[in-house]
């Protein structure tokens, strides 16, 4: 009779089997240590207790009350929050048209979105500055068509100019969870509904948007987490008296050398952004595992 205890494979240790997994996780916390987590140790020390002085908060009111920090962090939310708008908008009305509309090319569309969602963001500012600039195709046109002595289309290099470079850039990560999410609707339920005699508002009110709900409110919370830390797009178009926190930080660092207060706002972004992400977290595990995991 074979021993079939001898051929049992014995079960690791609790002991060794912990110092295994330690094995594992300590390469990758030393590499978040060194790469994250020390450089931001650094900056919010400098932020409380500038070099040569001692812990204080009275540089970091001093700063937080100042003009240019109001400023920035007013030019901050309204940015974000009128492009995470439109992008919700746009968005839908896009994936509404592709995922139910057949139209040729509905497919191409849908890859095309991800290819969007790959490129840098600067090279979308750069084409809108190609047609929409002071010397870009639309005021070329328009100035030799009706003899203007100045450039008609300006809105550019504003803060409606940013807001809509950024729509354009993160439109695609609303559409990308929405497409996903539509692909779930079964379309017996818009075929019973239209044969009911539902109009199309109807049924989008009733069914689409009550499906889609979880993949919309995740997107937009990923917009509005991304557009509060944009620094490309408003960099690039030089849009005048249009200061974001980002471009803040990088005017008082790399511009004025003031570092102490580069660091104090880059912790107020470091928060905002945290609290964000817990904003974008807390609705993907609200919604649970369906449309919302998706993104």
């Amino acid at each position: 009779m074979v021993d079939l205890a001898a051929h049992t494979v014995a079960s690791p240790r609790p002991g060794r089997s912990f110092r295994a997994g330690l094995l594992w996780v300590v390469p990758p916390l030393l590499v978040l240590l060194v790469l994250f987590f020390y450089p931001l140790s650094l900056i919010v020390r400098e932020a409380l207790a500038p070099e040569g002085e001692g812990a204080s908060l009275l540089h970091i009111e001093t700063v937080l009350r100042s003009r240019e920090f109001v400023s920035g962090l007013y030019h901050t939310v309204v940015i974000a929050g009128s492009a995470t708008a439109g992008c919700l908008v746009l968005g839908f009305v896009l994936s509404l048209v592709i995922a139910f509309i057949p139209f040729p090319g509905a497919p191409i569309a849908g890859r095309l979105i991800d290819m969007i969602i790959a490129l840098p963001t600067f090279l979308m500012t750069l084409a809108f500055t190609f047609i929409y600039g002071s010397a870009g195709l639309l005021n070329g046109l328009l100035v030799d068509a009706f003899h203007l002595e100045q450039p008609p289309v300006d809105f550019l290099y504003s803060q409606w100019g940013v807001i809509l470079a950024e729509i354009t850039v993160f439109t695609p990560f609303v559409m990308r969870p929405l497409l996903a999410a539509f692909s779930t609707i079964e379309p017996a339920q818009l075929e019973v509904a239209s044969s009911l005699g539902a109009r199309p508002f109807r049924v989008i009110r009733q069914i689409i948007l009550p499906a889609s709900l979880p993949a919309l409110l995740a997107g937009g919370s990923l917009c509005l987490l991304l557009t509060v830390n944009e620094f490309g797009i408003v960099l690039f178009i030089g849009a005048k008296d249009v200061i974001t926190l980002p471009m803040l930080v990088y005017a008082k660092a790399i511009q004025e050398f003031d570092y102490t207060s580069a660091c104090v706002i880059a912790v107020v972004n470091v928060v905002l952004s945290l609290g964000l992400y817990g904003l974008y977290r807390a609705i993907i595990s609200h919604f649970g595992g369906g449309n919302a995991g998706r993104v």
